[in-house]
């Protein structure tokens, strides 16, 4: 199978390790030195058990102008970057190619059919988790099922990719409803990526510490009741204790929202808790946790330029003069 995968940082470094041996595949990015580093290094990928092996993968900065023809278009960017990733998935699909997103997030989808056609444009969604460390280095975070939502017509596509994945280490399955597909992926997200960017901790932190807990089962709450009122058929139990247990499967994982708050970079912000917000004015349903936790997000974004660097002993008395009383 011919893969182009779409944006090369964790998730997009670690679908291409696993695949690299599996496919022909090329890298897309536009971060420079990634690519710089990658092709002349290979990616260095840290796997669960701490082995450490580097793969070489074609990387590119932009589309090459030859005839090669991709029969998976795989999104890995984020959602801001989708109608981009979209456009460029659409000039080098095959007629009877896929261009996959499993990013966060509402929206992506109908942004991918809308550059692909909806024959042509799928979505799924994975408990697999990974960070970037460095250019060319990503580290393997946590492993998780991944499920492909199959549209009209894409069974045998959607499972021809199934099997790819799976032949590779990546647990996968196909499932039709592609809307409980997405909104069970966005509770996790309503769940974690927000909290944990704000404290800086990994995901197994929001389980260890009750406020953490009790402010994720919040946002969780008021994402359930959105779900429910847009007659959402979310997966069986609580939904809360879903999301921790991905807290606990990925329980070292800097999460995406996290990782690019600590790099000053713009998050999925809207697309997540601020989707949640956004529905729930619609509906007149209260969404006070996730209004909030969207304008803080939005908050940490724009200040980057105004941070305080961490408190440090050893530089406070030259920082900060003492006059000695008379």
């Amino acid at each position: 199978m011919e893969i182009l995968i779409i944006g090369a940082g964790a998730m997009g470094g670690l679908f291409a390790t696993l695949l690299a041996s599996h496919a022909h595949l090329r890298l897309l990015t536009t971060n420079a030195d990634h690519a710089r580093t990658i092709n002349d290094q290979g990616l260095k990928f840290i796997a669960l058990d701490g082995s450490i092996r580097r793969t070489a993968v074609t990387v590119l900065t932009k589309p090459m102008a030859d005839n090669w023809r991709a029969d998976l278009a795989l999104i890995c960017t984020k959602a801001r970057s989708t109608e981009a990733a979209a456009a460029t998935a659409g000039q080098f699909l095959t007629q009877d190619g896929l261009a996959l997103t499993l990013q966060n997030g509402l929206g992506n989808l109908e942004r991918l059919a809308a550059a692909v056609g909806a024959d042509r444009a799928a979505a799924g969604v994975t408990l697999q988790a990974s960070t970037l460390l460095a250019p060319g280095h990503v580290r393997h975070a946590g492993c998780g099922p991944t499920v492909l939502g199959c549209g009209p017509g894409q069974s045998g596509r959607l499972e021809a990719v199934a099997d790819l994945f799976n032949r590779a280490g990546i647990e996968t399955r196909v499932a039709d409803d592609i809307t409980t597909l997405l909104w069970s992926k966005l509770l996790v997200n309503v769940g974690i990526n927000a909290l944990v960017a704000l404290l800086r901790v990994p995901n197994g932190a929001l389980v260890l510490v009750p406020e953490c807990e009790a402010l994720l089962t919040e946002a969780v709450a008021e994402a359930e009741a959105v779900a429910r009122a847009l007659r959402i058929d979310l997966p069986g139990g609580r939904q809360v204790d879903r999301v921790k247990q991905v807290c606990t499967l990925t329980a070292t994982n800097r999460a995406s929202m996290l990782q690019d708050i600590l790099r000053g970079a713009p998050t999925e912000i809207d697309a997540i808790n601020g989707a949640i917000a956004a529905k729930g004015q619609e509906l007149g349903i209260p969404t006070p946790i996730n209004l909030l936790l969207t304008r803080l997000i939005k908050a940490l974004e724009t200040t980057v330029s105004h941070r305080i660097e961490p408190f440090s002993p050893a530089t406070s008395s030259q920082e900060i003069p003492c006059t000695p009383r008379s």
